[in-house]
């Protein structure tokens, strides 16, 4: 049985799902609870569940009192939900939750004043921050607008959350992985005067130079993963969701992360940006990738369309429609794609369905892993996608 249908075993009922119901209600009090358990456990074993960077940007009174405000909400939406349910299950698994937080001390852990350094940590820290953020941004965006009707928890939620977990978790490692390219294999292109050069330019002009070099690197690399066939069983990965929404980007193969994220960040290297511009391009893209893959049915302008991609556009890359195959390659700039002739958007329509026409890819996080490396492996003869090896 896999995991999605275990937690509906457990969490699911016939029950309805509508404001007033109890399941709003009992899903945040389920959600906030283990934010607080989590961040609680970040308090008491920072120096391995934490990453140096994050804790040095928090206010720890700050974070005390957002833990504090999180556990309380948690037990009484779970409260809340029991009362209006007629299966406790989220109620009690959420103010249990609460409970438990409360009891290892909740926000009021004590920490050393100085954290003791550690060869090697998690991230859970940054992505505890990154989860609440998309999750209170996005769930109601797509609850309030949705494309489809296939709810928060559709068909392989579990699975790519595990992906947006894991790359999280491991931001140490990613971090170093995407950065070797550039810091190892090509620090002999750095030059003093070209970096000084481009310090100099004014913020604006800098960011835009971050977002428009990126994309034509992540253009090319993504090309490629898609026409040379061993990329491809890698890449495929990406594509086998049949639901999109902010989630689904995530699904991403560690190979297909480290080699886009690191040739990417080789240009950025050379070029030497100042740490302002380029983290706020860190943080764009951080958003806009997720953006892009919602399950908003928002439309816009035609102008926006045509310099900024948007859901729309990149649902039509994972679109199984013949005349969407290898198309819309680019992330940031659909004008990239009108520039190379692989642009595809046809004014008012959505893709019908998303995935891969013969579905070869299996479910599930560790056997997607294996994937690339097992003899399965090979295009489907009737793959939207034809690799060349």
């Amino acid at each position: 049985m896999d995991l999605d249908r275990l937690l509906y075993r457990v969490f699911g009922d016939d029950e309805p799902e509508q404001l007033g119901t109890g399941w709003i209600s009992g899903t945040l009090s389920v959600f906030l609870g283990v934010l607080g358990l989590a961040a609680v456990a970040c308090l008491i074993w920072p120096q391995v569940l934490t990453s140096p960077e994050v804790r040095a940007l928090l206010p720890l009174p700050w974070v005390r009192g957002a833990i504090e405000l999180v556990i309380g909400l948690s037990f009484v939406l779970g409260l809340a939900s029991s009362l209006l349910r007629r299966r406790k299950v989220l109620g009690f698994t959420g103010m249990g939750l609460a409970l438990a937080a409360g009891a290892l001390g909740g926000g009021q852990v004590s920490v050393p004043a100085e954290v003791p350094s550690a060869t090697a940590y998690l991230g859970l820290d940054w992505f505890l921050l990154n989860l609440a953020l998309l999750a209170m941004l996005f769930a109601p965006l797509e609850r309030l607008w949705p494309l489809r009707s296939q709810g928060v928890f559709r068909s392989g939620w579990t699975t790519d959350g595990l992906y947006f977990l894991i790359s999280h978790l491991l931001v140490q490692g990613m971090t170093l992985l995407t950065l070797l390219p550039a810091t190892v294999l090509f620090a002999w292109a750095v030059e003093p005067g070209l970096q000084q050069f481009v310090r100099g330019m004014p913020f604006i002009l800098q960011f835009l130079a971050c977002a428009v070099i990126a994309d034509l690197v992540q253009y090319t690399v993504h090309r490629l993963f898609h026409r040379v066939r061993r990329l491809w069983s890698f890449h495929a990965v990406h594509h086998s969701s049949r639901d999109l929404d902010w989630l689904a980007g995530s699904r991403l193969h560690l190979v297909d992360v480290i080699v886009t994220r690191g040739l990417g960040f080789v240009p950025l290297f050379v070029l030497g940006f100042e740490p302002g511009p380029l983290y706020t391009y860190l943080a764009f893209v951080s958003l806009h990738a997720v953006f892009i893959h919602a399950n908003v049915s928002w439309r816009f302008p035609r102008w926006v369309e045509e310099m900024l991609v948007t859901p729309r556009y990149h649902h039509w890359h994972h679109a199984l429609e013949v005349e969407a195959r290898d198309r819309n390659f680019a992330v940031h700039f659909p004008w990239i794609d009108r520039l190379f002739g692989t642009w595809y958007a046809p004014a008012g329509r959505w893709p019908s369905a998303y995935g891969l026409a013969d579905e070869a890819v299996p479910a599930g996080y560790l056997a997607q892993l294996m994937y690339p490396f097992s003899a399965r492996a090979v295009l489907p003869r009737d793959s939207r996608h034809r690799g060349q090896a």
